[in-house]
């Protein structure tokens, strides 16, 4: 799945997995920001297997 970085003008990145609904987080670094949609998508994923 592609992550799309960006960074914001108050100096925050935001990631976003936009092939997934929700998926998308802010953190102090790219990377943070990175490993923090990596664990959302991988919570969405592991509750919509549940939820199926």
């Amino acid at each position: 799945m592609k992550v799309q970085v960006e960074r914001e003008q108050d100096g925050r990145w935001i990631a976003e997995v936009p092939v997934i609904s929700g998926a998308m987080a802010y953190g102090a670094t790219r990377d943070e920001a990175v490993a923090k949609v990596e664990a959302l998508v991988l919570r969405i994923l592991a509750d919509r297997r549940i939820s199926a």
